[in-house]
């Protein structure tokens, strides 16, 4: 048997599918695996929202976040095959952090010199700057794809089960981010409030990596975001009652 039919033999078991699909104890198992992708996929989302505003239409940033989508469909699929080889995957997780600090330094670095601004959304190597937004998505979900599908395959072995939650989730993440691309276009605070988080999240990426093994736990993330959020907002109120009152 060769290492490929070994690896996704198990993705065109049509018995394997029935079976899932038939079975309710499964559709539970499924919709754990959707609620723990989205909760770990707070942080992806809000990368994904924060790299879409490179793009300055609108309909050009729904639709990167669309093709973002099928890419993250078609590499996780990829990614579930070669699961029980992904906890030797450390350095992906070591380059991601890398290329977050980077986004963060450039979006500061960019609010720092003004005149230099264009130089970020011009074409380079002859890619287009909606494409290389798409890139950048297909990449981050590359990485961000590693904790999920342990985690997933922690909870079931049945690569059908974790393909399915996993792809439910990857749906309801999207989601999330349209809602916090629509909130960045009403509250312009909220983009600096994205990379400090991103910043946050770099470092907790990093400290993940065997070497260190600090996990730091979902729910103290989601209240990081949570208590984010609202300081952001309360900063964009009093800024807008200053404004109306001078």
């Amino acid at each position: 048997m060769s290492i490929l039919s070994q690896l996704y033999g198990p993705f065109f078991d049509l018995n394997n599918w029935e079976m899932v699909i038939t079975s309710q104890s499964d559709w539970l198992v499924i919709l754990s695996l959707v609620m723990i992708e989205c909760i770990l996929s707070v942080d992806n989302a809000v990368v994904l929202a924060t790299q879409t505003q490179a793009l300055p239409d609108q309909k050009d940033r729904e639709k990167s976040l669309f093709y973002g989508l099928w890419g993250a469909y078609i590499f996780r699929f990829l990614i579930i095959g070669v699961g029980t080889f992904l906890i030797h995957l450390w350095e992906i997780k070591v380059v991601g952090a890398l290329y977050l600090i980077y986004l963060v330094y450039r979006y500061f670095d960019k609010h720092k010199r003004p005149r230099q601004t264009r130089k970020l959304v011009q074409n380079k190597g002859g890619i287009s700057l909606f494409w290389r937004v798409v890139i950048q998505i297909e990449f981050m979900d590359i990485v961000f794809s590693v904790d999920s599908v342990l985690a997933s395959l922690a909870i079931s072995s049945n690569p059908v089960i974790v393909l399915i939650g996993g792809l439910i989730g990857i749906l309801c993440m999207r989601g999330i981010a349209e809602i916090i691309m629509n909130l960045m276009k009403r509250v312009p605070e909220l983009e600096t409030m994205a990379y400090v988080l991103i910043a946050i999240i770099a470092v907790k990426l990093f400290l993940s990596i065997p070497m260190i093994d600090i996990e730091i736990p979902s729910g103290i993330f989601a209240l990081v975001v949570i208590a984010a959020f609202a300081i952001t907002f309360l900063i964009h109120f009093l800024r807008n009652r200053n404004n109306k009152g001078a």
